[in-house]
């Protein structure tokens, strides 16, 4: 379950011990996420970097959120040479690197709360059907002046070039750390809301992806922050505008071959590719709270702003919870599927691996989807709706942890693990959330009542 062979790994290793010596590297710190997506790290220095690559670093496994209990606490952080990088900070004259880790118990077994494992699990079972699963995801923020208020840093729109706008340069500077991760950036630009921000990063092989997307949003944060201005995933943080997204494209490859590309068909989707989207479709409600997995995800999955709340699937229909680009001759590695309804707060191992899954389950189960719909759901009334068949996500937390709980698909992608490990702790959140008084209620209720 490595995802490497050993040689590979030993190779990366060398080259990784040679790049600290050569390149003036004092610390190289060890990242792992916990089951909510929450970055974690150890530093090590250089001196022990090698002693750590063959043994692991330990720490304690009951600190970090749904991973062991108090009697069970000894873990394994296991570095991954293959992910070393740099970081494109500077400590005076010497530099820091990093590398992600794959969660060991201490007899070196995989850690089955290791949202990274967890991944990998799902990616062998795509492995064992012929498949690689690659994604490209859309990761969308907001810039504000700071980590106490929603106030904007600029008033621009989507695609607008602001020049006086610090966010631009916020934005390139961004783009350039990642090139010196090896993220490969394909576009970054104002989206629609005032002050927000998006970053596509190039499609990657699933866990390639994951890591990416975890240091993405540490470079954005620490370079925001570096300015002074704050950066944040959260999905909806004002009212009245656009929340932010995490759309993924996906697609299904055998060797250089896209599976997903029929040149006969009409949309030139094969059958895989349709009986993919049908599984995304279907499970859709049931994965929703990994890929939404906050209170607040909620509030953006409402009508009208651009985020997905009916369940349906078309071409140009930016309304659709699953949209498929339109093919470009000559283009036949690009034809994918865009899954819309994800959040950029979510764990990215996570939602990765429980869309994975749902779209494998319609392959085997071979299901079909319905037929695309074309026009504005929003605009359909509630019994156009009905009638032609499109459902709705869920609508709060409450009841997107509901819908997870009775899914066998999500129990078997997660394991046992994270899936129980995960409800118990968005249940807290959701109890914890229903008790609090808002300011809705506040100015609502109190004059009246």
């Amino acid at each position: 379950m490595s995802g490497v062979s050993v040689k590979v790994r030993d190779e990366a290793k060398e080259r990784v011990l040679v790049a600290v010596r050569e390149q003036n590297v004092k610390f190289v710190e060890l990242w792992f996420t916990d089951i909510l997506g929450f970055l974690k790290t150890v530093t090590v220095t250089a001196d022990e970097l090698e002693n750590v690559m063959d043994y692991g670093a330990g720490f304690d496994g009951s600190s970090i959120e749904g991973f062991v209990r108090i009697e069970e606490s000894d873990m394994i952080a296991m570095p991954d040479p293959t992910t070393f990088a740099i970081l494109p900070w500077r400590y005076g004259d010497y530099k820091v690197a990093r590398m992600f880790c794959d969660v060991l118990k201490p007899g070196r077994a995989p850690f089955e709360g290791d949202p990274r494992y967890v991944l990998k699990r799902n990616l062998e079972k795509a492995a064992k059907m012929g498949f690689t699963f690659y994604v490209g995801p859309e990761l969308e923020y907001f810039y504000f002046k700071s980590s106490e208020r929603t106030e904007f840093l600029d008033r621009g729109g989507y695609f607008d070039m602001t020049p006086l706008d610090l966010a631009t340069a916020l934005r390139q500077e961004t783009a350039l750390a990642l090139k010196e991760l090896g993220i490969e950036v394909e576009y970054t630009h104002h989206e629609v809301a005032y002050s927000q921000h998006e970053v596509d990063m190039k499609y990657a092989d699933a866990l390639t992806m994951g890591d990416n997307v975890m240091t993405c949003k540490v470079v954005i944060k620490k370079i925001a922050l570096k300015h002074g201005v704050h950066a944040t995933f959260m999905p909806k943080p004002v009212y009245g505008i656009n929340g932010s997204g995490m759309h993924v494209h996906q697609s299904l490859f055998r060797g250089d071959q896209n599976v997903f590309f029929d040149p006969d068909d009409p949309y030139h989707l094969s059958d895989i590719a349709k009986h993919y989207i049908a599984g995304l479709l279907k499970y859709s409600p049931e994965i929703t709270a990994i890929t939404c997995q906050w209170v607040n995800s909620y509030k953006r999955l409402v009508p009208g702003y651009e985020a997905p709340a009916y369940i349906s699937w078309g071409t140009r229909n930016r309304s659709a919870l699953v949209r498929v680009p339109e093919y470009k001759p000559g283009k036949e590695k690009s034809v994918r599927v865009e899954f819309r309804s994800p959040d950029p707060a979510c764990n990215p191992y996570l939602a990765f691996a429980v869309m994975l899954a749902a779209g494998l389950k319609g392959i085997e189960e071979k299901l079909e989807p319905p037929e695309p719909v074309e026009v504005d759901v929003y605009r359909l009334s509630e019994e156009e709706r009905r009638r032609m068949g499109i459902g709705t996500l869920p609508r709060s937390l409450e009841e997107a942890i509901d819908l997870m709980e009775k899914s066998e698909l999500v129990r078997e992608c997660l394991g046992d693990h994270v899936f129980y490990s995960f409800i118990r702790n968005k249940r807290a959140e959701w109890e914890a959330y229903r008790a609090q008084v808002t300011e809705y209620e506040i100015k609502r209720y109190l004059p009246i009542l």
